[in-house]
């Protein structure tokens, strides 16, 4: 659990991080690897924000391009459609919503903050998709998610390798935080990216060593919910993930997670409320 002070600014709302977030996904994407995830009607996606807002999320991150291994390209016209759309319904009904958008062109982050009202800009591919990105952060000086990927979501998980997986990763993510602090950028988060261009025994060594993620003073945050390394490792289907999702979220908490990027909300509120009072009790 975190152990001091910490405040990110997410368009003039202070987050305090003294108590893990909660970052709840909505995908309006036809082919995420979770069906549970996906929403298409307006009905759909203001009804999961409501569920969500209403059982503890404090931050909504709203997808139009499906980064599962294997996912086909989706265009920047097609993402745009989907995701700049959903945002504004959001931001209409719901104010006082915190979002993130989950894009790693600098184009749909711009308008997406500009025009929509997101104020968190999360990239799966930490810039190296596209390079007018930490451009566009530096301009708009925002919360950015600097996430670790090794490849494309088309081929990230054909044979990943690493030397040592924490620390080629800690290594690509701290040459990108120099030139984002650099550059002035402010709220940076860090995310190790799981499932994105490591293999399941890559997964588990990150989780085993979170805590060293924070060695750069800044909030880390874990999106394991249904991955496969939950649903392969057990034998079963993302579906049927609930239980070994709350399980690894827990670990992720208890190894310094700020933030836990989830498909199930009430659980992982649950979850920090059980580790909070537990901590209480200790100290």
């Amino acid at each position: 659990m975190p152990d001091k002070l910490r405040y990110i600014n997410a368009g003039g709302k202070l987050i305090d991080l003294s108590v893990p977030k909660i970052m709840g996904i909505i995908n309006v994407t036809p082919d995420s690897f979770f069906s549970g995830s996906r929403y298409k009607t307006r009905e759909e996606i203001i009804g999961a924000a409501a569920g969500m807002i209403r059982d503890g999320a404090d931050i909504i991150d709203v997808g139009g391009y499906s980064t599962r291994p294997g996912a086909e390209d989706v265009s920047a016209e097609t993402e745009k459609k989907r995701l700049l759309e959903a945002v504004k319904l959001i931001k209409k009904e719901f104010p006082e919503a915190v979002i993130s958008v989950d894009t790693f062109r600098a184009d749909v982050a711009q308008e997406a903050v500009l025009d929509c009202g997101a104020s968190i800009i999360n990239d799966v591919a930490g810039g190296e998709a596209d390079p007018a990105m930490f451009g566009i952060i530096e301009k708009l000086n925002v919360p950015y998610v600097l996430t670790h990927m090794q490849g494309t979501p088309r081929t990230m998980q054909v044979k990943p390798e690493y030397g040592n997986v924490v620390a080629d990763v800690l290594k690509w993510l701290g040459q990108r935080i120099h030139r984002l602090r650099s550059a002035g950028v402010r709220d940076i988060i860090v995310d190790p990216g799981f499932g994105l261009g490591k293999s399941i025994d890559h997964n588990f060594e990150i989780l085993r060593c979170l805590g060293d993620f924070r060695i750069a003073g800044l909030p880390v945050l874990a999106g394991v919910s249904r991955k496969s390394m939950i649903w392969k490792t057990l034998g079963i289907s993302p579906e049927e993930s609930l239980n070994g999702t709350t399980v690894l979220n827990t670990v992720a908490l208890l190894k310094g997670a700020d933030i836990i990027r989830v498909h199930d909300v009430k659980q992982a509120a649950e979850a920090i409320k059980l580790l909070s009072g537990m901590v209480d009790r200790i100290t």
